[in-house]
């Protein structure tokens, strides 16, 4: 019997789920504080988690980094009550399975928790160190798309779509031109623009496909666990090294480590990287032994390195010897041609997830997702169809069951108390905001306004901090200090 752990500071929520999923026959647990759930996991291993994003005195983020060092297989999903795309993007990227927001339907968590459930089963059932290919952006075996995409096949039968615009065209000649080498690659691009789906897609095209793929989110990992992880440790290295093992590094021996947001590594763990990339050898922490390993390195950013290079955050040796190709992946609003390719792949993956039989989309609701802005890109787009497919009754997805910002978009406007001068956020023709210098500028913002002015310099900038720091005319430890007292989460 597959155990389950809820973490919710409501307790109805937590009594409502314990009766249900008892009846579908997990056997499940449940607390109301993070604090509680942690102590009940340092006792045994859950196969999964289902926790609140906000609780009394640990955030969902904290949460997930805490319950992946503990048990980096148990599956994690995220509750929250905010419906908001930055928030469950985040929670993804460090590691959750899925999120779902209250009001809670039945049917969409249950299926949430099989799906996370079956894909523990497959993670533990590969060869150590390998990570499944990801299905948010490959089309079934044996499913074919309504629109005109182009696909990629793999030798085992997965299919990849890259669309049919000129922007994916090109992305396509990229991968098959630097695939068969093993240069280094930096691929930039938005948070949930397919930064990891173009690594796989790469490694899959060389000659390393039949070695170990590994993908790690240094954005997710603290200074100390950044070593660990990556370049493993020897028994009693340090408190809590209760057994030898080994990093990432060796586990991708041969073939591909993916490194996402690669600019989040410690200075200590920069130089360590370098000294791999130049000798080709890695020394866990606390031995005296080097061991030779053959790794091709990706990474992915969604802020400028050289930028970083300049501010002293990140190494100039490793930023050129990372830096050997260049692949930028454009966000979805400039990829027009292909939402609805993307579209439709979503829906053969929902009717499957929640084994239904949607058909396709009418008229009007196709326009409204080609019209919007698309913050989250292939994520958001995921999520958004999977919600249409649930609350559809008929066989085609109509506009009424899409998200209310779909439909209605709202672009803020404030007057300046000092100043009466009135600030407009609008989209020009292409539907992308343009955000007027007098508006990005903090000093010229009601105090009222400064919040939302915030949140829209940065999806502006694909929540680049740096960039966000410079159009807002203020300095990277203001802006965070303002994220926190606003409560942004990024």
């Amino acid at each position: 019997m597959e155990k389950i752990l809820i973490i919710d500071d409501n307790n109805d929520i937590c009594l409502l789920l314990e009766r249900f999923l008892s009846k579908q026959g997990y056997k499940t647990e449940s607390v109301q504080r993070g604090e509680d759930g942690l102590t009940l996991l340092r006792k045994e291993a859950y196969e999964l988690v289902i926790c609140d994003f906000k609780l009394p005195d640990i955030d969902g983020l904290e949460m997930l980094r805490r319950i992946k060092v503990m048990h980096p297989n148990t599956a994690v999903i995220i509750i929250t009550g905010y419906s908001d795309v930055r928030v469950a993007v985040q929670t993804v990227k460090h590691g959750a399975y899925d999120y779902v927001t209250k009001p809670l339907y039945p049917d969409e968590i249950l299926y949430t928790i099989k799906g996370a459930l079956e894909r523990r089963s497959q993670s533990l059932s590969q060869p150590t160190g390998s990570t499944a290919v990801s299905s948010s952006t490959g089309v079934p075996k044996g499913s074919v798309s309504k629109a005109s995409a182009k696909v990629m096949v793999t030798p085992d039968g997965k299919r990849f779509i890259f669309g049919k615009s000129r922007v994916a065209d090109q992305l396509q000649k990229h991968i098959d031109l630097i695939a068969p080498t093993d240069m280094s690659v930096i691929i930039t691009g938005e948070t949930g623009t397919g930064k990891e789906f173009v690594a796989n897609a790469v490694h899959l095209k060389s000659k390393r496909a039949d070695k170990p793929f590994v993908a790690i989110d240094c954005g997710a990992l603290s200074k100390d666990l950044a070593g660990s992880e990556l370049f493993g440790h020897v028994k009693g290295s340090f408190t809590g090294a209760m057994a030898d093992k080994a990093g990432s590094f060796e586990f991708a021996n041969g073939g591909t480590l993916f490194l996402d947001e690669i600019g989040n590594l410690s200075y200590d763990n920069q130089i360590k990287l370098l000294r791999v990339l130049q000798e080709r050898k890695i020394r866990r922490i606390g031995s005296n032994q080097d061991i030779p390993v053959d790794v091709r390195i990706i990474v992915a950013t969604n802020e400028d390195l050289r930028d970083a290079v300049r501010q002293g955050r990140f190494r100039e040796d490793i930023y050129h010897r990372i830096n050997e190709f260049e692949m930028h992946l454009s966000p979805l609003r400039e990829r027009k041609a292909d939402i609805m390719i993307f579209a439709e792949h979503f829906l053969e993956l929902a009717n499957r997830q929640l084994e239904k039989d949607i058909q396709g989309f009418e008229e009007e609701a196709r326009e409204k997702l080609k019209e919007y802005y698309w913050h989250g890109n292939l994520r958001e787009l995921q999520n958004v169809v999977k919600r249409a497919v649930l609350l559809t009754q008929g066989d085609y997805i109509e506009a009424d069951v899409l998200p209310h910002e779909i439909l209605s978009p709202q672009y803020l406007t404030a007057v300046d108390a000092t100043t009466d001068v009135q600030v407009n956020y609008h989209p020009n023709r292409s539907g992308v905001p343009v955000i007027s210098q007098s508006a990005a500028n903090l000093k010229s913002v009601s105090e009222s306004a400064e919040r939302a002015a915030i949140l829209k310099v940065l999806e502006k900038t694909g929540y680049n901090k740096t960039k966000a720091a410079e159009v807002l005319n203020i300095d990277r430890k203001t802006l965070y200090n303002k994220l926190k007292a606003y409560d942004i989460h990024l």
